[in-house]
């Protein structure tokens, strides 16, 4: 179907950040498509709840799953603006326990943290070069983390793997450029179901933060909906840790 409204694909969007981000873009008036790997009926209803939105399922550790995704997310609404590669995995492993990052853990995170988004823009390119046209720039935001910044992280593997999508993202915006701007958003703890008995994370964030908490998901959505809606910003990769940096 044709559609006046611009169009965001959010993958992972069916819970926390993803879901926030998702919600957020819809406030400002973009087309959603939604996607998980499983949560179909969850997935269903926030689409429902939404109104212009739909929801598409695939694994982003399958290719064929990635191309067919963006391929049905163009052809759902006849055009896509923005990309927003929120889909993410992670395993938490001890940094000083080399052998349990076991070179399994390296490619399954890889593929799914690092090439996946890759592969996702590669397919989009074409529909977000279509959107200069139409006035407004495409646009890719990709979710990273503080683990890719700092020495940091829920496992080395999962570190490495946010670091490479941070030089990704600055690769991207440079071979893209003029016609679609890449940015990056790198989150450190935020308040999600997953990390609720995170406690000495959070304990962490209190005591040293400047602002004193953990960001919540609508905290990272609304970066997001910065980027996207501005217009002279590229390979920018924004560090969202609430200031737990300058400590």
């Amino acid at each position: 179907m044709s559609q006046a409204r611009p169009v965001a694909l959010v993958t992972g969007s069916t819970s926390g950040i993803g879901a926030a981000i998702a919600r957020r873009l819809s406030v400002d008036g973009y087309a959603l498509v939604l996607h998980s790997r499983r949560s179909h009926e969850i997935g269903s209803a926030l689409a429902r709840e939404l109104g212009s939105a739909i929801y598409l399922q695939a694994d982003l550790a399958d290719d064929a799953q990635r191309i067919a995704l963006v391929r049905d997310a163009i052809a759902a609404w006849g055009r896509l603006d923005v990309l927003v590669n929120n889909a993410g995995i992670s395993h938490v492993i001890p940094h000083s326990d080399l052998k349990a990052a076991t070179p399994e853990v390296w490619r399954e995170l890889h593929e799914v943290n690092v090439i996946a988004p890759y592969r996702l823009v590669a397919e989009a390119e074409s529909a977000l070069r279509n959107a200069a046209g139409r006035g407004r720039l495409g646009c890719v935001v990709n979710v990273s983390s503080h683990a890719g910044i700092r020495p940091k992280g829920a496992s080395i593997p999962y570190a490495a793997t946010k670091a490479a999508l941070n030089h990704v993202t600055r690769l991207l915006a440079l071979s893209l450029a003029p016609d679609i701007r890449v940015n990056a958003v790198a989150p450190g703890l935020v308040d999600t179901p997953l990390t609720a008995d995170w406690t000495q994370a959070q304990q962490l964030w209190k005591n040293r933060a400047p602002l004193g908490r953990a960001a919540r998901p609508e905290d990272i959505a609304q970066i997001v909906s910065l980027l996207v809606a501005s217009d002279y910003l590229t390979g920018e990769v924004v560090l969202a840790d609430g200031g737990l940096n300058l400590t």
